[in-house]
């Protein structure tokens, strides 16, 4: 294989970062096999044949979608032709990526679909998040958060409720540590004025958007009617920019029992776009503050 069309090895993304989390991890890995297989030339067929499988595992481990195991991308890295040191090396980081996720012991109320964006949220460059319901997740209060859960879970144990609370919290939490991506967050204006929870809790809920504004992790804005009307993604959508060369981006579409993941490059062309409409209509963060004030005040 001629050195020019060599992939990147994620040994020397994991060397600029080394805290790179095993969702993210896996992403990489799966990318990579998928520039090996075609800088050599391989079809997803033969590539499948090689690990006796079938051929839809192959886009599964390289899309992340399945747990990648040592034997079959020892495999697939001697078809592809390469050395056996780099295999050894890369034999290291499949295990990493198999490893527990910090969020594992939360259990059922982490459900396959959500896993995915909990697993890569940290290791974003940027976090774009659009809301036209309730406030994002990774800004809202304990009480405010717990309102949410229980109207999407009436039927849910008290113990669930709490556990679904307590891991919004430990996501925000990790969302405060050094190196954690920069939040953009646009909330439909709408959202201001759905007393979810209450008075109490939407007093409160609305306080901490305001003290959020001062924080230099944050960036907020609110998308009055007229420019949601004028410029939207359609619902509610998530966008994870990473850095440059580290993993492609990624549009998150959430449903009541399932989601979507984007990462073609036209659908994130389309998102980000719409996105940036978005925020160009929407209030400044000054003026997102007065709205917030006035909000606030059929709260009091």
């Amino acid at each position: 294989m001629p050195a020019s069309l060599q992939p990147v090895s994620p040994v020397q993304l994991l060397e600029r970062r080394p805290d790179m989390g095993a969702k993210a991890m896996a992403r990489v890995l799966g990318n990579y096999l998928r520039a090996l297989r075609e800088s050599v030339g391989v079809s997803p067929a033969t590539a499948a044949h090689h690990i006796r499988a079938h051929t839809s595992k192959i886009s599964r481990m390289e899309t992340a979608h399945v747990a990648l195991k040592y034997r079959d991308v020892e495999d697939l890295l001697t078809l592809y032709g390469v050395p056996e040191r780099e295999r050894a090396e890369i034999g290291v980081l499949v295990q990493r990526s198999a490893q527990p996720d910090w969020w594992q012991p939360y259990g059922e109320v982490v459900p396959d679909w959500l896993q995915q964006l909990i697993g890569l949220e940290r290791d974003a460059h940027v976090i774009r998040t659009y809301e036209t319901q309730f406030v994002p997740g990774l800004l809202q209060t304990p009480d405010y958060a717990r309102a949410v859960v229980i109207s999407g879970h009436r039927l849910a144990p008290e113990h669930e409720v709490e556990q679904r609370v307590a891991l919004r919290r430990e996501r925000q939490r990790r969302m405060n540590e050094p190196g954690a991506p920069v939040l953009w967050a646009i909330i439909d204006e709408g959202v201001l004025h759905r007393p979810v929870g209450g008075n109490d809790v939407m007093r409160e809920q609305l306080i901490f958007l305001i003290d959020a504004l001062r924080q230099p992790g944050v960036r907020l804005q609110i998308a009055s009617y007229e420019a949601s009307a004028a410029a939207t993604p359609g619902a509610a959508v998530t966008y994870l920019r990473f850095a440059q060369g580290f993993l492609p981006d990624v549009v998150y579409l959430e449903h009541m029992t399932s989601a979507i993941y984007l990462d073609r490059l036209e659908d994130l062309d389309k998102y980000r776009a719409a996105l940036d409409e978005l925020s160009a209509r929407a209030a400044t963060p000054a003026a997102s503050r007065a709205m917030l004030e006035d909000a606030l005040k059929r709260y009091l």
